[in-house]
């Protein structure tokens, strides 16, 4: 859960209370601010939430409910919590970076449907709330958002009904079967292979920024457009947990030996006992089409099974067709899908 690691401010809420619902329904339904409650107010909520990342995508939820807990228990987490019977039944959240505001998650107890057809209407009507807030804060000039655990479609209404623009994202897993043998990297003179380097951060930052100059991902992601923004990516990835463990053994450069600089790069993260996740895999454009994209992709996935993985993973915007297509290639396929979304106030008015 990146985003939390880097929130820097907090805007104030004001309480909402909308009641009413189904004509069958004796319950009085609330959407209050979040920040009315406490990590124990939201337990059964996280728990529900965790089984879910786990049966869906095999990540282990933990640790993003801990830091979690940890901002509720202090009341710093902008968003909305939707009240039935007096128990807290779902949840959104956001944070804010200077003038970006990052949707971190929705979700409501499946069970949850007193004055909502639906959890999954109970969670749009969470949305809708907290867009209201964002597109209304003249300190917010964007919002971005990719709500990995829900399937793609979900919200794509409320999205665009809000001047969303958005983007479909797959998400590819590969099982890790038979890769005993060590793979052996066929690289020109100019190029070496090794593991990642806690100095190489800076360097990454610009591999980074370059790499996806014109590319569909910095549209879902700005921090991409700058060595500032990928630095910030990068420290979340590396040093706080931003998704998952990260996994140094798995993770790997090429540098070019004349200028030092890196050419390409893999970087994974351990999400549960049994998955790995590729969470960076970037190749410079003077060094597209060499094979080192296949290359690094066999390294990470020989060192992950060797730390004991059955299965990797990634995620790929479904705009970038080259991609997905060397990713199925070498084995991965398609589990699920999800959405990302863009709001942008100079192109809502």
């Amino acid at each position: 859960m990146p985003w939390l690691t880097r929130a820097s401010a907090f805007s104030q809420l004001n309480p909402v209370s909308t009641r009413g619902g189904m004509e069958t329904s004796q319950v009085s339904n609330e959407i209050l601010d979040l920040r009315h409650f406490g990590a124990s107010a939201l337990h059964r909520l996280l728990e529900a939430e965790g089984e879910l990342w786990g049966q869906r995508l095999h990540w282990d939820y933990h640790a993003s409910a801990r830091l979690l807990m940890q901002y509720l228990d202090n009341h710093m987490l902008p968003g909305y919590a939707a009240l039935a019977g007096g128990q807290v039944t779902g949840y959104v959240f956001c944070v804010y970076e200077e003038t970006k505001a990052v949707i971190g998650e929705v979700f409501a107890l499946p069970g949850a449907r007193e004055g909502f057809d639906t959890a999954r209407a109970m969670e749009d009507t969470l949305l809708r709330h907290l867009f209201e807030l964002l597109v209304n804060s003249p300190h917010v000039d964007r919002i971005e958002s990719q709500l990995l655990l829900h399937p793609s479609g979900s919200f794509t209404a409320a999205f665009r009904d809000a001047g969303f623009e958005v983007f479909r994202r797959l998400f590819l897993v590969q099982t890790l079967e038979g890769r005993w043998n060590p793979p052996h990297p066929d690289l020109p003179g100019n190029l070496e292979l090794r593991p990642w380097r806690e100095t190489d951060l800076a360097a990454a930052a610009r591999l980074i920024c370059e790499a996806y100059l014109d590319h569909p991902d910095s549209l879902i992601n700005d921090q991409y457009r700058s060595v500032h923004g990928s630095m910030r990516f990068l420290n979340n990835i590396v040093h706080y947990a931003g998704c998952g463990s990260f996994a140094a053994q798995a993770s790997f450069v090429v540098v070019e030996r004349g200028s030092r600089e890196l050419a390409a790069l893999v970087l994974g993260s351990r999400v549960s006992g049994q998955s790995g996740h590729l969470t960076q895999v970037c190749v410079h454009p003077a060094f597209r089409r060499r094979g080192l994209a296949r290359m690094l992709l066999a390294q990470a996935a020989f060192h992950f099974m060797r730390l004991g993985a059955t299965e990797i993973s990634l995620t790929v915007t479904e705009a970038n067709r080259d991609a997905i297509a060397l990713y199925k290639d070498e084995g991965y396929t398609c589990t699920h899908s999800f959405d990302a979304a863009v709001w942008r106030r100079d192109a809502a008015f």
